[in-house]
């Protein structure tokens, strides 16, 4: 199964999630992009290369929601657990503008979701640039004075662990974890569980650091 179809499935064994949308561009280059969504259940909306807030606006005018569950494609050990209470807690407050897994970072990098109201959205679409046309959310949760944000905690912290896919470092580890615990989707605590007890995989990307996003 393809990196993005292990996302898909996290999502479609979520709680509360009616449908899943794939917001990719309308290059040539990601044809098999759309056509693996497609294949693994989800509609396909396609928009600007450089522009992913305008991809998500998109997606909601064609498919109107409330709100919007925001997972990135390179998140492949996504828990369908900690999407679900990632939902449920914003069905809880509908009020809440802003909730995610990283108001404040405990879990592991690559764990992420975040959920925005869709009239938030769209009033960041009134700002033409910033980091929030490509990073979408970013105006948000960066403006608490102006917005409900709210996050999900976990304890002990794990965000020293990276299981994002962004190099082949990363591509390694995600491996190693697959390899280790099997077909998944898998709870978030077993992947902590296993790079605790496996140093030699936490070595794989320990030297890979994130970029930054700048505004």
């Amino acid at each position: 199964m393809s990196v993005l179809g292990w996302v898909i499935r996290a999502a479609a064994r979520a709680d509360g999630i009616d449908r899943i949308i794939v917001a990719t561009s309308d290059q040539p280059d990601d044809d098999a992009v759309a056509e693996d969504a497609r294949e693994h259940g989800a509609d396909v909306v396609r928009g600007p290369l450089d522009d992913v807030l305008a991809r998500f606006l998109l997606a909601t005018e064609r498919y109107p929601a409330d709100a919007v569950l925001r997972l990135t494609a390179d998140c492949p050990l996504l828990d369908p657990a900690l999407l679900s209470q990632v939902v449920a807690l914003w069905r809880q407050q509908p009020t809440l503008d802003y909730v995610s897994t990283d108001v404040v970072r405990t879990l592991p990098r690559g764990l992420d979701a975040e959920l925005v109201r869709t009239d938030v959205l769209a009033e960041q679409a009134r700002h033409p640039h910033g980091p929030h046309r490509e990073h979408v959310t970013w105006g948000v949760k960066h403006d608490p004075a102006r917005y409900a944000c709210q996050g999900i905690v976990v304890v002990p912290r794990a965000d020293d662990l990276r299981v994002t896919l962004d190099t082949e470092q990363d591509w390694a580890l995600i491996t190693g974890v697959v390899t280790a615990l099997g077909d998944g989707p898998h709870p978030w605590r077993d992947v902590v569980a296993l790079l605790r007890a496996r140093p030699d995989l936490v070595a794989l990307n320990a030297d890979v650091e994130q970029k930054e996003v700048r505004p």
